[in-house]
């Protein structure tokens, strides 16, 4: 019995010392047992000793290594040891420490695991925070910093910026700060309405209601120049407070906008959906170029590790000890020129319904504008839109029975009031006759029945040849979405005689139109670019010459359009001859709404406008593309 007692007291001293930090084997063995510990998370088979050499708990270790990984916690980690060093009962083994950061960032450093036996029989862990970091203390804990990427601009043909850095003012409130909604809401709408800002107050009002009193609350973010026009104004309204940044910015607020798109603040969306990307406090695309490339344009952040050390005052202290650099975004480069962009948009900044306008040089098929209105956001209708192109489609199918030897511009085709095809009655704008005349007066003064009466002359291939061949419905890309149109098969005579005046099925952009005007002012079509770098994969490949005796007589009935047909308020504007093709378009059977439209080409420059509701092409298309060619020829 004695013996037995003996025994049992032997291994409780042995198990005492497995907890105080003993190991009988080499002290190399013994940090191999830490470092597989440490990763696997079961530190039990190991020993440990504090600095001071009084024995602690393996959990304790582990809680001790799992508070200091702080914003690291989770992320992989790789530990291998090298040469120990054996001095008396002390022993130092050095080891690499290498972590896998958030984006696959890798951090590789040096520290040194101490192992002691004195006064032991075996080896143990001398636990030490500068175990896991040599610059760790205890109550220490490593933190991510992110080190923002310089966001790339997009640029022209020139490598000029399109959008920088520009400087601007948050106007917002706080609630805490608020003696008068009421009062505060006609001031801002008084100062804002000086910089053409509409804000839903009710929506503001509902917010404030639900917001901490000290919360900064977003109303509008001006560019330091219109804030600078309403400072005095806003500055002393109870409840207005104010936040300066810099933004990625177009030269003015309308500029391209819809096509450029807008950089801001990160949305929980945006985060949501891409959380390996974009984190609270980046800067993200939203619309357009911006979002489309935002990835090229953004580049890469690069990652900081820092020690975050409480100091005496309460006050958290930082000290980095690790940072991978950023990768600065890539400019996109595009063709768009500012010159006609600010004139584009200038065109359509007094039109109160939705417009959109597309300049092309006709040399090349580059997209020099590309403007939509009024205030138009994100809808780019300019590129994207699919209505029907009304009479601008005339040019179309013109040169269609041209090249056919259908007519000459100096046939006679007969422009009655109505015609009646398979029991369909069409009819001209407000009920014209113009009788005989040639076929350019038909063209000039936009006869629907002259040309309902050419259509199964024409035929519904020789309406998809001429289509084609003016780049109709082709393949091509910008680099961003963008619509060729879409042309109706003329699969029944009513539907033929309804196609030829750009009725029927039909539907077009104003870019497939900017397009066909270039290639007839050109002789070919050229698929239009936008997006020069990154160039895009099929970018599409150049038409036929066309046909020259029809483009002769092509050419010559679009500028009778404006010496004396619908477009004769272009007559006047500077710059080389106009010519053009005025468009109304019905979009709704019953109703007498109409899309106004003008396509034309002054010089190098094509272009198409299009106003959504907005009566016939004279009433509002012509007036814009007046302000257009007035401005650019400034």
């Amino acid at each position: 019995m004695r013996r037995t007692t003996a025994g049992l007291a032997a291994l409780l001293v042995l198990t005492a010392g497995g907890l105080t930090g003993c190991s009988a084997d080499p002290p190399e063995d013994t940090v191999t047992e830490f470092l597989s510990g440490w990763q696997s998370g079961d530190l039990n088979d190991v020993g440990f000793v504090t600095a001071s050499g009084g024995a602690i708990a393996a959990p304790e270790v582990l809680t001790g290594i799992r508070e200091l990984y702080g914003d690291l916690t989770g992320q992989p980690l790789a530990l291998t040891a090298g040469k120990t060093t054996t001095n008396g009962d002390n022993a130092t083994t050095p080891i690499t420490v290498k972590w896998t950061l958030p984006g696959g960032v890798d951090w590789s450093y040096e520290s040194t695991v101490r192992s002691s036996k004195a006064g032991r029989d075996g080896w143990a862990v001398v636990w030490e925070p500068a175990v896991v970091q040599p610059d760790l203390a205890a109550g220490d804990k490593l933190r991510l910093r992110r080190v923002a990427s310089e966001r790339a601009a997009i640029q022209d043909a020139d490598g000029k910026d399109l959008v920088g850095p520009q400087k601007v003012v948050v106007i917002g409130v706080s609630p805490e700060k608020i003696t008068s909604f009421a009062e505060l809401r006609a001031g801002l709408t008084a100062a804002f309405k000086k910089v053409d800002v509409d804000v839903d107050f009710k929506k503001l009002e509902d917010t404030v209601g639900k917001s901490d009193p000290g919360a900064f609350i977003d109303v509008v973010t001006l560019r330091r120049a219109d804030y600078d026009k309403i400072r005095s104004q806003v500055r002393p309204l109870p409840g207005t407070v104010f936040r300066e940044e810099t933004r990625q910015l177009a030269p003015t607020r309308a500029f391209a906008r819809a096509l450029l798109g807008t950089v801001d603040p990160a949305t929980k969306e945006d985060i949501d959906a891409r959380p390996e990307t974009l984190a609270v406090g980046d800067q993200a695309g939203h619309g357009g170029l911006q979002q489309k490339y935002d990835d090229k344009l953004r580049g890469k952040p690069g990652l900081s590790v820092v020690i975050a050390k409480e100091a005496a005052d309460g006050e958290t202290e930082e000290s980095e000890v690790f940072q991978s650099e950023p990768v600065d975004g890539t400019p996109v480069k595009v063709t768009i020129d500012t010159a006609t962009q600010k004139a584009a948009d200038t065109a359509l900044a007094t039109e109160k319904q939705p417009s959109s306008m597309v300049a092309i040089r006709v040399s090349d098929g580059a997209v020099l504008a590309v403007a939509n209105g009024p205030d138009a956001g994100g809808v780019n209708t300019a590129l994207t839109g699919q209505v029907p192109p009304g009479s601008t489609f005339k040019m179309i199918s013109a040169y269609g029975v041209l090249a056919r030897d259908v007519v000459t511009a100096d046939s006679v085709v007969d422009c009655p009031k109505t015609l009646t095809v398979d029991g369909r009655e069409f009819k001209n704008s407000h009920d014209e006759a113009l009788g005989k005349v040639p076929f350019h007066v038909d063209f000039a003064k936009s006869c629907n029945t002259a040309f309902a009466s050419l259509a199964p002359k024409l035929t519904s291939a020789g309406l998809q040849e001429a289509s084609s061949a003016l780049g109709l419905g082709g393949t091509w890309d910008l680099g961003i979405e963008a619509s060729s149109g879409q042309v109706s098969d003329g699969g029944t005579a009513t539907e033929l005689a309804a196609a030829i005046f750009g009725q029927g099925s039909t539907v077009v952009s104003p870019l497939a139109m900017a397009a066909a005007t270039a290639a007839v002012a050109k002789g070919q079509f050229q698929p239009p670019k936008l997006v020069l770098d990154p160039a895009p994969a099929a970018p599409g490949q150049a038409g036929p010459q066309l046909d020259e005796d029809a483009l002769t007589g092509l050419r010559a009935m679009m500028r009778e359009v404006v010496t004396s047909g619908t477009g004769t308020a272009l007559k006047s504007v500077p710059g080389k001859p106009v010519h053009g093709k005025t468009g109304t378009a019905e979009f709704e059977n019953g109703s007498d709404e109409t899309h106004s439209w003008f396509i034309g080409y002054q010089g190098d420059i094509a272009f198409a406008a299009m106003v959504q509701k907005g009566g016939a092409g004279s009433e509002a298309a012509v007036p814009i593309a007046k302000r257009f060619l007035t401005e650019l020829n400034k």
